[in-house]
């Protein structure tokens, strides 16, 4: 690849990385540099991030982005130093904290003019399987390439979604709407996760069906509401009662209309970028504290008089569609403990919050015995979740 040549060039590099489940694990790695992109001059932000030959692999490998996008150029090239504000148009949308579709597509640049990039830029252009973007030279174009092989329909005025008008008593209104994305993707994640596992059968439909309820009236989100309340209405043809029955198993895998191939929250729900529940480590909060963080939402918008259905659809869910058996055995326990029915949505919430309390601090002894534990946020009473 001849160094005027680089600056037009964009190669696209699909991850190994392919999953929503795989996504999930995948929190970490180029993080530290999307945080540094944000600033309060956003004009003078740049959204791609720098690679070279040193940093490579490391960030394709650890982004949590699905696929990535980079482009070869040289920094003394007129037409390269022209493309970039395309570029950057494009990177606004996928990189950073602050992204529109944020853990979709991470947009990177290799500066072919430095020394230490040579071996990096020659190899990539002997590279024949690399899929090789030849109408991208601007930022529509460059989009509506994306849009092409992603089935996607992103638009460069795209804002971030806004979920609910937050009142102007909000302290953190910036961290309520981390939080909202976080609890999108928790939704999504746990019915992809019944759906994954089987785990709707017959004695479990009714638990299902209630907590579809709760989440079709009180999600934080409008589009999870939306999509929980088309499910509810098409339950039946979504979910027959014999839907995992062997003689199913093929109209399962191939009907267009089964409950597998339904996106609870849109289709467009982020993937593996936690914001507010992102840990500094790879395999800690994330989908937990996500999950946690929709069961506390319920809890403060629910009416006095649905406190008591709240208690039992939350108790229910867990025990019957949580992975891990030793935790939903626990919190059933709590569940179980619990004598008097509730008569107002905040005696439900501070229960919660103390059920939460005490799940913290089973976990953070198990934690600090195996150190598995995230040192940035330890468990204790109100200090982490997840």
């Amino acid at each position: 690849m001849s160094l005027p040549e680089a600056c037009v060039i964009l190669s696209v590099i699909v991850l190994l990385l392919t999953s929503s489940k795989e996504a999930a694990s995948f929190q970490s790695g180029s993080r530290s540099i999307l945080r540094a992109l944000s600033g309060e001059n956003k004009a003078l932000v740049d959204y791609a991030v720098d690679l070279n030959s040193t940093n490579f692999d490391s960030v394709l490998h650890d982004t949590p982005a699905t696929h990535a996008i980079v482009e070869f150029f040289a920094n003394w090239c007129p037409a390269c130093r022209n493309y970039k504000p395309h570029y950057e148009k494009v990177a606004r949308l996928f990189n950073g904290p602050d992204a529109v579709h944020p853990g979709i597509v991470l947009m990177t640049r290799v500066d072919c003019a430095l020394k230490i990039n040579n071996k990096l830029c020659d190899k990539f252009s002997e590279k024949s399987e690399i899929l090789v973007i030849d109408d991208g030279r601007t930022a529509e174009r460059l989009v509506s390439w994306i849009n092409k092989h992603l089935g996607s329909s992103y638009g460069l005025d795209d804002e971030k979604f806004e979920n609910e008008h937050l009142h102007s008593n909000i302290s953190d209104p910036g961290q309520i709407a981390r939080a909202v994305y976080d609890v999108e993707e928790a939704t999504a994640i746990a019915f992809e996760i019944i759906i994954e596992h089987k785990m709707i059968k017959q004695h479990t439909r009714v638990s299902l069906i209630k907590f579809l309820q709760l989440l079709a009236v009180h999600h934080p989100s409008k589009r999870c509401r939306k999509g929980s309340a088309e499910v509810l209405v098409n339950f039946d043809d979504l979910c027959p009662p014999d839907m995992w029955s062997p003689d199913k198993q093929e109209v399962l895998s191939n009907g267009k209309g089964m409950l597998g191939n339904f996106q609870v929250c849109g289709k467009e729900v982020p993937r593996g970028y936690w914001m507010f529940c992102r840990g500094s480590k790879n395999d800690t909060r994330g989908f937990s504290c996500g999950l946690w963080a929709l069961l506390h939402s319920l809890s403060v918008r629910i009416e006095d008089g649905e406190s008591q259905f709240a208690f039992r659809s939350v108790c229910d869910f867990i025990h019957n569609f949580f992975m891990c058996e030793d935790c939903r055995q626990h919190f059933y326990q709590m569940c179980s403990s619990v004598t008097v029915p509730f008569n107002t949505s905040r005696d439900f919430a501070l229960w919660l919050w103390s059920t939460h309390n005490k799940v913290n601090e089973r976990l953070m002894k198990k934690e600090a015995s195996l150190g598995t534990g995230d040192p940035k946020f330890p468990k204790g009473e109100g200090s982490s979740w997840g």
